[in-house]
Protein backbone atom coordinates (compact mmCIF):
# COMPACT_ATOMS: atom_id res chain seq x y z
CA UNK A 1 0.00 0.00 0.00
CA UNK A 2 1.31 3.73 -0.47
CA UNK A 3 -0.28 6.97 0.46
CA UNK A 4 -2.12 7.43 -2.54
CA UNK A 5 -4.67 4.31 -1.95
CA UNK A 6 -5.43 6.05 1.26
CA UNK A 7 -8.28 8.18 1.23
CA UNK A 8 -5.78 11.74 1.10
CA UNK A 9 -6.65 15.08 -0.89
CA UNK A 10 -4.62 16.48 -3.34
CA UNK A 11 -2.91 19.22 -0.96
CA UNK A 12 -1.82 15.97 1.85
CA UNK A 13 -0.71 13.86 -1.45
CA UNK A 14 1.52 16.74 -2.57
CA UNK A 15 3.44 17.61 0.95
CA UNK A 16 4.00 13.60 1.04
CA UNK A 17 5.31 13.88 -2.62
CA UNK A 18 7.47 16.90 -1.38
CA UNK A 19 8.94 14.69 1.32
CA UNK A 20 9.28 11.91 -0.88
CA UNK A 21 7.24 9.74 1.26
CA UNK A 22 5.33 6.79 -0.27
CA UNK A 23 4.69 4.14 1.85
CA UNK A 24 2.98 4.26 5.09
CA UNK A 25 4.15 2.43 8.11
CA UNK A 26 2.01 -0.25 9.80
CA UNK A 27 0.18 2.24 12.36
CA UNK A 28 -0.77 4.81 9.85
CA UNK A 29 -2.16 1.91 7.62
CA UNK A 30 -3.60 0.40 10.18
CA UNK A 31 -5.44 3.43 12.08
CA UNK A 32 -6.31 5.48 9.04
CA UNK A 33 -9.77 4.44 8.31
CA UNK A 34 -11.21 4.23 12.10
CA UNK A 35 -9.67 7.76 12.47
CA UNK A 36 -11.63 9.10 9.46
CA UNK A 37 -15.12 7.11 10.81
CA UNK A 38 -14.51 9.84 13.98
CA UNK A 39 -14.55 6.70 16.50
CA UNK A 40 -12.77 7.18 19.37
CA UNK A 41 -9.44 5.67 18.83
CA UNK A 42 -6.06 4.16 21.11
CA UNK A 43 -3.58 3.36 19.20
CA UNK A 44 -0.36 1.13 20.77
CA UNK A 45 2.82 1.49 18.69
CA UNK A 46 6.69 1.86 20.08
CA UNK A 47 8.48 4.37 19.26
CA UNK A 48 10.01 4.93 15.72
CA UNK A 49 6.87 3.87 14.19
CA UNK A 50 5.56 7.46 12.97
CA UNK A 51 2.38 7.89 15.28
CA UNK A 52 2.55 11.64 14.39
CA UNK A 53 1.46 11.22 10.68
CA UNK A 54 -0.92 8.36 11.98
CA UNK A 55 -2.80 11.05 13.69
CA UNK A 56 -2.27 14.16 11.99
CA UNK A 57 -3.12 12.86 8.43
CA UNK A 58 -6.80 11.56 9.10
CA UNK A 59 -7.32 14.77 11.07
CA UNK A 60 -6.15 17.00 8.72
CA UNK A 61 -8.24 15.32 6.16
CA UNK A 62 -11.09 15.68 7.92
CA UNK A 63 -10.48 19.53 8.92
CA UNK A 64 -12.43 21.94 7.24
CA UNK A 65 -12.78 25.34 6.92
CA UNK A 66 -14.11 27.92 9.26
CA UNK A 67 -14.42 31.42 9.74
CA UNK A 68 -14.26 31.42 12.78
CA UNK A 69 -11.12 31.67 15.01
CA UNK A 70 -10.68 29.45 17.38
CA UNK A 71 -9.08 25.93 16.77
CA UNK A 72 -10.42 22.63 15.59
CA UNK A 73 -8.25 20.15 16.54
CA UNK A 74 -6.04 19.75 19.95
CA UNK A 75 -2.94 17.86 20.37
CA UNK A 76 -1.48 17.40 23.97
CA UNK A 77 2.14 16.31 23.96
CA UNK A 78 4.14 15.63 27.46
CA UNK A 79 7.40 18.05 26.44
CA UNK A 80 8.09 21.39 25.18
CA UNK A 81 10.41 20.02 22.35
CA UNK A 82 7.86 17.73 21.01
CA UNK A 83 5.48 20.23 20.60
CA UNK A 84 8.19 21.86 18.67
CA UNK A 85 8.56 18.79 16.39
CA UNK A 86 4.92 18.18 15.82
CA UNK A 87 4.20 21.90 14.75
CA UNK A 88 6.97 21.59 12.64
CA UNK A 89 5.56 18.54 11.08
CA UNK A 90 2.18 19.66 10.75
CA UNK A 91 3.59 22.41 8.97
CA UNK A 92 5.01 20.39 6.27
CA UNK A 93 1.62 18.40 5.94
CA UNK A 94 -0.25 21.94 5.44
CA UNK A 95 2.11 23.35 3.26
CA UNK A 96 -0.73 23.21 0.39
CA UNK A 97 -3.46 24.34 2.63
CA UNK A 98 -4.81 27.58 4.67
CA UNK A 99 -4.29 25.70 8.67
CA UNK A 100 -3.32 28.03 11.01
CA UNK A 101 -1.29 26.14 13.65
CA UNK A 102 -0.02 27.27 17.16
CA UNK A 103 2.38 25.57 19.49
CA UNK A 104 2.35 26.45 23.24
CA UNK A 105 4.64 25.38 26.07
CA UNK A 106 6.46 26.83 29.21
CA UNK A 107 9.69 28.10 29.68
CA UNK A 108 8.61 31.02 27.41
CA UNK A 109 6.72 34.36 27.14
CA UNK A 110 3.21 33.33 27.55
CA UNK A 111 2.04 37.02 25.51
CA UNK A 112 3.69 35.40 22.38
CA UNK A 113 1.07 32.93 22.67
CA UNK A 114 -1.67 34.65 23.31
CA UNK A 115 -0.99 37.36 20.39
CA UNK A 116 -0.94 34.11 18.10
CA UNK A 117 -4.16 32.56 19.21
CA UNK A 118 -5.61 36.55 18.84
CA UNK A 119 -4.94 35.94 15.04
CA UNK A 120 -6.24 32.74 14.79
CA UNK A 121 -5.66 29.04 15.14
CA UNK A 122 -7.12 25.89 13.46
CA UNK A 123 -5.10 23.46 14.81
CA UNK A 124 -3.40 24.39 18.60
CA UNK A 125 -0.27 21.82 20.15
CA UNK A 126 0.67 22.60 23.96
CA UNK A 127 1.59 20.86 26.78
CA UNK A 128 -0.63 20.40 29.71
CA UNK A 129 0.36 22.70 31.69
CA UNK A 130 0.04 26.04 29.47
CA UNK A 131 -2.85 24.98 27.68
CA UNK A 132 -4.78 25.24 30.98
CA UNK A 133 -3.54 28.57 31.67
CA UNK A 134 -4.23 29.33 28.22
CA UNK A 135 -7.74 28.23 28.72
CA UNK A 136 -8.40 30.00 32.33
CA UNK A 137 -7.10 33.31 31.10
CA UNK A 138 -10.05 32.51 28.55
CA UNK A 139 -7.39 33.46 25.36
CA UNK A 140 -7.82 29.45 24.35
CA UNK A 141 -11.48 28.84 23.37
CA UNK A 142 -12.25 25.46 23.19
CA UNK A 143 -15.97 25.19 22.12
CA UNK A 144 -15.20 24.31 18.68
CA UNK A 145 -12.68 21.42 18.94
CA UNK A 146 -13.99 18.09 17.27
CA UNK A 147 -10.64 16.04 18.01
CA UNK A 148 -8.65 15.74 20.73
CA UNK A 149 -5.36 13.95 20.75
CA UNK A 150 -2.96 12.86 23.66
CA UNK A 151 0.53 11.76 22.06
CA UNK A 152 2.83 9.94 24.61
CA UNK A 153 0.27 9.52 27.30
CA UNK A 154 2.20 6.84 29.23
CA UNK A 155 5.29 9.51 29.59
CA UNK A 156 3.21 12.26 30.54
CA UNK A 157 1.33 10.27 33.31
CA UNK A 158 4.93 9.36 34.40
CA UNK A 159 5.99 13.16 34.31
CA UNK A 160 2.85 14.13 36.92
CA UNK A 161 0.45 15.45 34.46
CA UNK A 162 -2.71 13.60 35.57
CA UNK A 163 -4.49 16.23 37.22
CA UNK A 164 -3.62 18.75 34.62
CA UNK A 165 -4.67 16.11 31.75
CA UNK A 166 -8.11 15.15 33.30
CA UNK A 167 -8.82 18.81 34.10
CA UNK A 168 -8.34 19.60 30.52
CA UNK A 169 -10.86 16.68 29.26
CA UNK A 170 -13.73 18.14 31.22
CA UNK A 171 -13.26 21.66 30.27
CA UNK A 172 -13.33 20.34 26.47
CA UNK A 173 -16.89 19.99 24.62
CA UNK A 174 -18.25 16.59 25.68
CA UNK A 175 -19.45 15.56 21.73
CA UNK A 176 -15.73 15.47 20.26
CA UNK A 177 -13.48 12.47 18.96
CA UNK A 178 -10.57 11.69 21.38
CA UNK A 179 -7.99 9.94 19.65
CA UNK A 180 -4.65 8.38 22.58
CA UNK A 181 -1.62 7.14 21.52
CA UNK A 182 1.29 5.21 24.07
CA UNK A 183 3.88 2.69 23.61
CA UNK A 184 2.47 0.82 26.85
CA UNK A 185 -1.34 0.13 28.37
CA UNK A 186 -1.23 0.49 32.37
CA UNK A 187 -4.07 0.71 34.85
CA UNK A 188 -3.68 4.59 35.16
CA UNK A 189 -4.06 5.01 31.25
CA UNK A 190 -7.14 2.16 31.34
CA UNK A 191 -9.00 4.72 34.20
CA UNK A 192 -8.26 7.25 31.82
CA UNK A 193 -10.17 5.48 28.98
CA UNK A 194 -12.79 4.57 31.04
CA UNK A 195 -13.76 7.83 32.50
CA UNK A 196 -13.45 10.03 29.13
CA UNK A 197 -14.04 7.18 26.03
CA UNK A 198 -16.82 5.98 24.06
CA UNK A 199 -16.12 2.39 22.92
CA UNK A 200 -12.61 3.04 21.73
CA UNK A 201 -11.29 1.06 19.05
CA UNK A 202 -7.95 -0.46 20.01
CA UNK A 203 -5.03 -0.78 17.04
CA UNK A 204 -1.76 -1.95 17.64
CA UNK A 205 1.17 -1.81 15.31
CA UNK A 206 3.73 -3.49 17.22
CA UNK A 207 3.37 -5.10 20.77
CA UNK A 208 5.13 -2.85 23.32
CA UNK A 209 8.66 -4.18 24.17
CA UNK A 210 9.01 -5.85 21.15
CA UNK A 211 12.15 -5.41 20.10
CA UNK A 212 12.94 -3.38 16.36
CA UNK A 213 13.80 -5.79 13.67
CA UNK A 214 16.01 -2.90 11.69
CA UNK A 215 17.87 -2.33 15.10
CA UNK A 216 20.73 -4.19 15.51
CA UNK A 217 21.72 -4.57 19.31
CA UNK A 218 25.17 -4.87 20.71
CA UNK A 219 26.05 -5.36 24.74
CA UNK A 220 29.25 -4.92 26.02
CA UNK A 221 30.26 -6.08 29.19
CA UNK A 222 32.61 -3.03 31.05
CA UNK A 223 33.74 -3.46 34.57
CA UNK A 224 33.56 0.56 35.49
CA UNK A 225 33.12 4.08 34.78
CA UNK A 226 36.83 4.87 33.45
CA UNK A 227 36.80 1.96 31.19
CA UNK A 228 33.25 2.76 29.85
CA UNK A 229 35.09 6.43 29.04
CA UNK A 230 38.09 4.98 27.36
CA UNK A 231 35.50 2.43 24.89
CA UNK A 232 33.46 5.76 24.46
CA UNK A 233 36.52 7.59 22.80
CA UNK A 234 37.67 5.14 20.70
CA UNK A 235 33.70 3.86 19.53
CA UNK A 236 33.22 7.86 18.53
CA UNK A 237 36.88 8.22 16.60
CA UNK A 238 35.36 6.24 14.14
CA UNK A 239 33.95 9.22 12.25
CA UNK A 240 32.63 7.48 8.78
CA UNK A 241 30.89 4.91 10.99
CA UNK A 242 29.45 6.67 13.44
CA UNK A 243 28.56 10.10 11.27
CA UNK A 244 25.16 10.84 13.98
CA UNK A 245 25.81 9.50 17.48
CA UNK A 246 23.09 9.47 20.43
CA UNK A 247 24.72 9.02 23.93
CA UNK A 248 22.42 8.08 26.89
CA UNK A 249 22.66 8.23 30.41
CA UNK A 250 20.65 7.92 33.46
CA UNK A 251 21.02 11.34 35.11
CA UNK A 252 21.56 14.72 34.44
CA UNK A 253 24.93 14.59 36.49
CA UNK A 254 26.16 11.80 35.28
CA UNK A 255 25.40 13.70 31.45
CA UNK A 256 27.24 16.52 32.96
CA UNK A 257 30.41 14.80 34.21
CA UNK A 258 30.63 12.42 30.77
CA UNK A 259 30.41 15.63 28.71
CA UNK A 260 33.37 17.39 30.75
CA UNK A 261 35.48 14.14 29.77
CA UNK A 262 35.11 13.61 26.33
CA UNK A 263 33.94 17.00 24.30
CA UNK A 264 37.41 18.33 24.17
CA UNK A 265 38.19 15.23 21.94
CA UNK A 266 35.73 15.75 19.61
CA UNK A 267 35.63 20.23 19.64
CA UNK A 268 32.77 21.83 18.39
CA UNK A 269 31.36 18.22 17.31
CA UNK A 270 29.21 17.36 21.05
CA UNK A 271 26.52 19.11 22.43
CA UNK A 272 24.66 18.21 25.73
CA UNK A 273 20.94 18.29 26.39
CA UNK A 274 18.28 17.31 29.99
CA UNK A 275 15.93 19.36 31.71
CA UNK A 276 18.20 21.63 33.81
CA UNK A 277 19.29 23.49 30.40
CA UNK A 278 17.31 26.35 29.52
CA UNK A 279 15.00 25.95 26.40
CA UNK A 280 16.38 27.96 24.12
CA UNK A 281 19.97 26.10 24.50
CA UNK A 282 18.07 22.17 24.40
CA UNK A 283 16.24 24.02 20.90
CA UNK A 284 19.70 25.13 19.77
CA UNK A 285 21.22 22.19 20.40
CA UNK A 286 18.91 19.95 19.25
CA UNK A 287 18.87 22.23 15.80
CA UNK A 288 22.38 21.50 15.44
CA UNK A 289 22.62 18.08 15.91
CA UNK A 290 19.48 17.64 13.41
CA UNK A 291 21.55 19.77 10.95
CA UNK A 292 24.99 17.72 11.19
CA UNK A 293 26.52 20.53 13.21
CA UNK A 294 27.15 18.59 16.04
CA UNK A 295 27.76 14.40 15.15
CA UNK A 296 27.51 13.36 18.78
CA UNK A 297 24.90 14.36 21.83
CA UNK A 298 24.77 13.29 25.23
CA UNK A 299 21.35 13.14 26.51
CA UNK A 300 19.15 12.50 29.19
CA UNK A 301 15.71 10.38 28.70
CA UNK A 302 14.50 13.79 27.98
CA UNK A 303 14.70 13.06 24.06
CA UNK A 304 14.03 9.64 24.32
CA UNK A 305 10.42 9.94 23.83
CA UNK A 306 8.73 11.43 21.09
CA UNK A 307 11.80 13.79 19.37
CA UNK A 308 12.20 12.43 15.63
CA UNK A 309 15.73 13.13 14.87
CA UNK A 310 16.54 11.71 11.50
CA UNK A 311 19.67 9.79 10.22
CA UNK A 312 20.80 9.21 13.47
CA UNK A 313 23.53 6.34 12.63
CA UNK A 314 24.16 4.77 16.64
CA UNK A 315 22.67 4.93 19.41
CA UNK A 316 24.80 4.20 22.85
CA UNK A 317 23.71 3.59 26.14
CA UNK A 318 26.35 4.63 28.59
CA UNK A 319 24.37 2.93 31.09
CA UNK A 320 21.19 1.13 31.45
CA UNK A 321 18.18 2.91 31.85
CA UNK A 322 16.35 2.34 35.38
CA UNK A 323 12.68 2.06 33.60
CA UNK A 324 13.73 -0.96 31.28
CA UNK A 325 10.73 0.78 28.76
CA UNK A 326 12.92 3.58 28.11
CA UNK A 327 15.68 1.61 26.58
CA UNK A 328 13.16 0.68 24.07
CA UNK A 329 12.08 4.44 23.55
CA UNK A 330 16.51 5.05 23.62
CA UNK A 331 17.36 2.50 20.81
CA UNK A 332 14.32 3.58 19.15
CA UNK A 333 15.94 7.13 17.90
CA UNK A 334 18.07 4.89 15.23
CA UNK A 335 16.36 2.82 12.87
CA UNK A 336 13.64 4.92 11.59
CA UNK A 337 11.93 5.18 8.51
CA UNK A 338 12.74 1.80 7.26
CA UNK A 339 16.47 2.55 8.00
CA UNK A 340 19.31 0.16 9.49
CA UNK A 341 20.41 1.04 13.11
CA UNK A 342 22.63 -0.29 15.54
CA UNK A 343 21.96 -0.06 19.47
CA UNK A 344 25.05 -0.08 21.53
CA UNK A 345 24.95 -0.83 25.35
CA UNK A 346 28.11 -0.62 28.03
CA UNK A 347 27.10 -3.20 30.71
CA UNK A 348 28.69 -3.31 34.35
CA UNK A 349 28.48 -5.78 36.61
CA UNK A 350 26.06 -3.28 39.04
CA UNK A 351 23.30 -3.28 36.42
CA UNK A 352 22.91 -7.29 36.35
CA UNK A 353 19.05 -6.15 37.21
CA UNK A 354 18.60 -3.60 35.01
CA UNK A 355 19.95 -5.59 31.85
CA UNK A 356 17.83 -8.77 33.02
CA UNK A 357 14.21 -6.75 33.12
CA UNK A 358 15.41 -5.18 29.56
CA UNK A 359 15.53 -8.85 28.34
CA UNK A 360 12.21 -10.01 29.96
CA UNK A 361 10.25 -7.26 28.50
CA UNK A 362 11.44 -7.95 25.01
CA UNK A 363 11.65 -11.77 25.58
CA UNK A 364 14.76 -11.20 23.55
CA UNK A 365 18.59 -11.97 25.02
CA UNK A 366 21.08 -9.13 23.71
CA UNK A 367 24.08 -10.36 22.10
CA UNK A 368 27.17 -10.27 23.87
CA UNK A 369 30.27 -9.14 22.88
CA UNK A 370 33.62 -9.27 24.44
CA UNK A 371 35.37 -5.64 24.56
CA UNK A 372 38.25 -5.00 21.97
CA UNK A 373 41.03 -5.53 23.04
CA UNK A 374 42.58 -2.31 22.41
CA UNK A 375 40.56 -0.61 24.96
CA UNK A 376 42.40 0.52 27.65
CA UNK A 377 41.13 -1.15 31.39
CA UNK A 378 41.12 1.21 34.45
CA UNK A 379 41.01 0.22 38.18
CA UNK A 380 40.13 3.08 39.24
CA UNK A 381 36.72 3.75 40.45
CA UNK A 382 34.28 6.41 41.07
CA UNK A 383 32.63 7.28 44.20
CA UNK A 384 29.81 5.32 43.55
CA UNK A 385 31.36 2.05 42.11
CA UNK A 386 33.82 1.71 45.59
CA UNK A 387 32.65 -1.05 47.46
CA UNK A 388 29.82 -0.04 50.79
CA UNK A 389 30.35 -0.62 53.88
CA UNK A 390 27.51 -2.29 55.75
CA UNK A 391 28.40 -0.43 59.06
CA UNK A 392 26.95 1.94 60.21
CA UNK A 393 29.56 5.68 59.85
CA UNK A 394 29.34 6.91 63.37
CA UNK A 395 31.38 10.15 63.36
CA UNK A 396 32.54 11.78 66.81
CA UNK A 397 32.66 15.15 67.53
CA UNK A 398 36.21 16.83 67.28
CA UNK A 399 36.79 19.08 70.21
CA UNK A 400 37.14 22.35 68.87
CA UNK A 401 41.01 24.07 68.18
CA UNK A 402 41.88 26.92 70.31
CA UNK A 403 41.92 30.04 66.96
CA UNK A 404 45.69 31.13 66.50
CA UNK A 405 47.33 32.85 64.00
CA UNK A 406 47.56 36.48 62.66
CA UNK A 407 44.20 37.00 61.58
CA UNK A 408 42.94 36.23 64.99
CA UNK A 409 42.86 38.89 68.00
CA UNK A 410 41.24 39.09 71.58
CA UNK A 411 37.84 40.97 71.60
CA UNK A 412 37.61 43.89 73.88
CA UNK A 413 36.22 43.37 76.94
CA UNK A 414 33.61 45.51 76.54
CA UNK A 415 32.38 43.68 73.63
CA UNK A 416 33.21 39.69 75.47
CA UNK A 417 30.10 37.83 76.55
CA UNK A 418 30.27 36.70 79.84
CA UNK A 419 26.99 35.13 81.69
CA UNK A 420 26.84 35.88 84.86
CA UNK A 421 24.22 35.52 87.42
CA UNK A 422 22.81 38.71 88.62
CA UNK A 423 19.98 38.93 91.58
CA UNK A 424 17.35 41.41 91.16
CA UNK A 425 18.01 43.23 93.87
CA UNK A 426 21.59 43.64 93.03
CA UNK A 427 20.71 44.77 89.41
CA UNK A 428 18.03 47.37 91.18
CA UNK A 429 20.74 48.59 94.31
CA UNK A 430 23.13 49.15 90.89
CA UNK A 431 20.43 50.91 88.86
CA UNK A 432 19.25 53.47 91.73
CA UNK A 433 22.53 53.55 93.81
CA UNK A 434 20.55 52.45 96.70
CA UNK A 435 18.68 49.23 98.14
CA UNK A 436 14.88 49.82 96.86
CA UNK A 437 11.81 47.59 98.70
CA UNK A 438 8.54 46.88 97.48
CA UNK A 439 5.43 46.94 99.36
CA UNK A 440 7.05 47.08 102.64
CA UNK A 441 5.37 48.56 104.88
CA UNK A 442 7.50 49.22 107.31
CA UNK A 443 9.25 51.63 105.00
CA UNK A 444 7.11 53.80 103.73
CA UNK A 445 8.79 56.85 101.61
CA UNK A 446 6.64 60.01 101.88
CA UNK A 447 7.57 62.86 99.84
CA UNK A 448 7.21 66.17 100.99
CA UNK A 449 8.78 70.00 99.16
CA UNK A 450 11.04 70.57 101.76
CA UNK A 451 12.61 66.81 101.84
CA UNK A 452 12.44 63.28 102.37
CA UNK A 453 11.23 61.79 105.62
CA UNK A 454 10.87 58.54 107.07
CA UNK A 455 8.28 56.95 109.34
Amino acid sequence: MTFEDLNLNTALKNALRDMQLTTPTTIQRKIFSVIMSGRDTIGIAQTGTGKTYAYLLPCLRNWKFNKALTPQIMIIVPTRELVFQVVEEAKKLTKYMEVSIVGAYGGTNIKTQMNALHQGADLVIGTPGRLMDLILDGILKTKLIKTLIIDEVDEMLNLGFRTQLKNLMVLLPEKRQNLMFSATLDDEIQKLINLFFKRPKHIEAAPAGSPLENIDQILYYVPNFNTKINFLKELLADKSLMHKVLVFVSSKKLADDLFEKIHKFFPEKMGIIHSNKSQNFRFDVVKKFQSGTYRILVATDLISRGLDISEVSHVINFDLPEIQENYIHRIGRTGRAEKKGIAISLFSPYEVRKKLAIEKLMDFEIPTKTLPKLVKLSTVLTLDELPKSSQPNLELKKPLSTPSGQAYHEKKSKNQKINIKVKYVDNIKLKYKSRKTRGDKNNVIISRKKGRHKN
